[in-house]
């Protein structure tokens, strides 16, 4: 993708994109099956995040016990390749529904793009007791007050908690999704290497900076 003048901003999700699930990570280390669930099986988060809350709190789990597996936790081979490919071609946001308490060592090993996230509630013990989002439905609201500042927007993501952001953008693109989301939502184009993703994003960024 060459750099252009016209105003084309990337969206990217986080997990699944750039770095490996992080709950996967967790159900690995704790042996907690249950937290493997993610937004690529569940499409409803208010309801995959109190299964996991209520998993933690069964459990006695720590935010330090989470952090203490995101320390371990290395972007995607290829993916810092990608997005310092991308981000000299373009400014790049990351839209995550992920939370602060968790992404910090995960920004340092990317190079601090811009992300905007979610929160936690912990209390005086370290435990995770709730979740505030920044704002409900927030990937496709970023994307909406994007285009209101006219910048067109291509945007990529792996889960149905994506699929709202995808649909808004003006050109949305599936990077290794499982099948269920391929099959639920057949308009989006899907890629499974970094080397296809640079060249979906070519093929958006200069259809959507000439229309």
């Amino acid at each position: 993708m060459r750099a252009v003048a016209e105003p084309v901003v990337a969206c990217l999700d986080l997990e699944g994109v750039l770095v490996p699930e992080i709950w996967i990570n967790v159900a690995a280390k704790t042996g907690i099956a249950e937290l493997r669930r993610t937004t690529r099986d569940e499409p409803d988060y208010d309801k995959l995040m109190r299964g996991r809350l209520a998993i933690l709190d069964r459990e006695r789990l720590t935010l330090r016990d989470i952090q203490d597996v995101i320390a371990t936790i290395r972007p995607l081979d290829g993916a810092c390749e990608f997005l310092d490919w991308l981000r000299a071609r373009t400014q790049v946001i990351i839209l995550s529904d992920t939370f602060s308490e968790f992404a910090q060592p995960l920004m340092a090993q990317l190079g601090y793009p811009c992300l905007f996230c979610n929160s936690l509630t912990v209390d005086a013990e370290n435990r995770i007791r709730g979740y505030t989002l920044r704002i409900a439905d927030g990937k496709r609201k970023a994307v909406v007050a994007l285009k209101l500042l006219n910048f067109r927007v291509v945007a990529a993501g792996d889960s149905y908690n994506d699929t709202t952001m995808l649909a808004e953008a003006d050109a949305g693109i599936l990077f290794r999704p499982p099948d269920n989301v391929v099959r639920d939502f057949p308009q989006f184009p899907v890629t499974r290497t970094y080397d296809e993703l640079r060249a979906a994003f070519e093929r958006a960024a200069s259809a959507v900076a000439a229309a």
